[in-house]
């Protein structure tokens, strides 16, 4: 896959549409950081809610899509004394499903703070591979939980 591949923004567009909506149905399903003024979705609280189905999943599909985001895993954008490097370190997880949902977030993250694309894609290949995967797990998660399912929906 190109930098400059249609697909490649087109899956992109479909990755934010589907990640806004998924946060907005886990805060309308009750999955909120407690306490804090700013309504944040409450990522962890969800995975453990859903606990092993996502891991436990048997489709072709979601299995490729996991044994991706855990042989390739996204990394974290940092600043090293004024310059962008590229962090390894897993993000903090209870559960496996947490993790790869925190995986998906930074996905996200990248995507979104520039960390992947300043008008040309970095890595066009791996980055279109992660957002796949990411919509597969994200697809599966919300249709885990019928509450998040149904506002997704609403």
């Amino acid at each position: 896959m190109r930098w400059d591949d249609p697909k490649l923004h087109q899956i992109a567009g479909e990755f934010f549409r589907t990640f806004s909506r998924m946060e907005y149905a886990l805060k309308a399903a009750g999955f909120m950081v407690e306490n804090r003024r700013n309504a944040e979705a409450d990522w962890g609280r969800f995975a453990t809610a859903i606990g092993n189905a996502l891991v436990d999943e048997n489709s072709a599909a979601v299995r490729e899509a996991i044994a991706y985001i855990r042989k390739y895993p996204p990394k974290k954008q940092i600043n090293v004394n004024g310059q962008i490097q590229w962090d390894p370190t897993p993000p903090d997880a209870s559960n496996d499903t947490e993790l790869l949902l925190r995986y998906v977030c930074r996905v996200r993250n990248n995507l979104f703070h520039g960390g992947k694309f300043n008008g040309r894609w970095f890595e066009p290949e791996r980055s279109g591979e992660l957002i796949h995967a990411s919509l597969k797990i994200l697809t599966f998660c919300r249709e885990a939980s019928p509450d998040v399912n149904r506002a997704y929906h609403s």
